[in-house]
C-alpha cells in the first residue's frame, strides 16, 4: 500500500489546476484527477490516474470514486483551487502517523493574500445555522456574533482537536474512511464534510486541525455572498439531510 493519495474534482478548473497542481504532485504518491465536466482536465501528470464522468456527480460520489481508484493509507481530499504549501502534506501526514486516532487532519488555510483563513468549525446549531444561511446575517454579522463557531477566539499555534474543517484540503485515514462508510453521497454539494466528521465523531475518531501545514486556498464562498442562488437551495438541502441523519442536533439550539 502506498503512503499518500490525492483526490482532485475538477468541474471546469483546468485554470486552477495549473497552479495548483505543481505544488501537489511531488507531494504524494498517487493522484486521481476526476473529470467531472468535459474539458477540466488538462496536462495530466504523470503517473495520474484520469477518471471521466459521462455525467456529473455530486462532490460526495466523486470523492468516493477517486478513493476507491487509490490504494494509500492517507488519501488527500484537494479542491482545484487549493495550493499547499512544501512539506504540507508530510506535515499532516507525519501528524496522522503520531496519533492513532486521527481520522481526518487539516492544514491551516489561508486567502491568496496571505491572511489567515478561518477553516475550523463547531458543529451546526439550529440557531447559528439560521442565522448563517438566511437574510439575518446581514444583521447578526456571523463572523462577529458566532466566533466561536469559527473559532475566531481560539488562535492555534499548534494542533488542536476540532468538530470539523473545511472540505478544501482534508487529509483521510482510509481506516476511518472505511469505518464510517466514506462519504454519504446524497449531499449535492455542502454538507457533506460536516456528515462525514460528525460520523466520525460518532465512531470515536479525532479531527485535527495542524496549523503547521499550510494550504493558500481561494474558497468562493458564493453562498456567503449571494443571498439567492441555487447553490443556496443546495446548502439548505444539505441541511435538511443533515438534520434528518443525526436529529440530535436540533437539541442544539445555540
Amino acid at each position: 500500500m502506498t503512503r499518500i493519495a490525492a483526490v482532485v474534482v475538477s468541474h471546469g478548473h483546468a485554470r486552477e489546476l495549473r497552479e495548483s497542481l505543481p505544488a501537489l504532485v511531488p507531494q504524494v504518491d498517487e493522484l486521481v484527477l476526476i473529470e467531472n465536466l468535459p474539458g477540466s482536465v488538462e496536462d495530466v501528470p504523470e503517473r495520474a490516474i484520469v477518471l471521466r464522468n459521462e455525467r456529473p456527480l455530486t462532490f460526495a460520489s466523486n470523492l468516493n470514486q477517486g478513493i476507491a481508484a487509490s490504494t494509500a493509507e492517507y488519501v488527500l481530499s484537494v479542491n482545484p483551487d487549493a495550493v499547499p504549501e512544501p512539506d504540507a502534506v508530510r506535515t499532516l501526514a507525519d501528524f496522522a502517523d503520531a496519533h492513532a486516532r486521527c481520522g481526518v487532519a487539516g492544514p491551516r488555510m489561508l486567502w491568496r493574500d496571505g491572511t489567515w483563513q478561518p477553516s475550523r468549525r463547531r458543529f451546526p446549531t439550529v440557531g447559528g445555522t439560521f442565522v448563517r444561511r438566511t437574510p439575518l446575517r446581514l444583521v447578526l454579522r456571523p463572523y462577529q456574533r458566532q466566533r466561536a463557531h469559527y473559532g475566531l477566539d481560539e488562535p492555534a499555534d499548534g494542533p488542536v482537536q476540532t468538530d470539523w474543517m473545511l472540505g478544501g484540503f482534508l487529509l483521510i485515514r482510509r481506516a476511518a474512511f472505511d469505518e464510517v462508510g466514506g462519504f454519504d453521497e446524497g449531499f449535492r454539494m455542502y454538507g457533506e464534510e460536516i456528515d462525514f466528521c460528525y460520523r466520525l465523531a460518532k465512531a470515536g475518531w479525532e479531527r485535527w486541525y495542524v496549523p503547521a501545514a499550510v494550504v493558500r486556498h481561494r474558497w468562493d464562498a458564493v453562498t456567503d455572498r449571494t443571498l439567492l442562488t441555487r447553490r443556496t437551495l443546495w446548502h439548505w438541502r444539505g441541511i435538511l439531510r443533515f438534520v434528518r441523519k443525526h436529529p440530535e442536533r436540533l437539541r442544539a439550539l445555540r
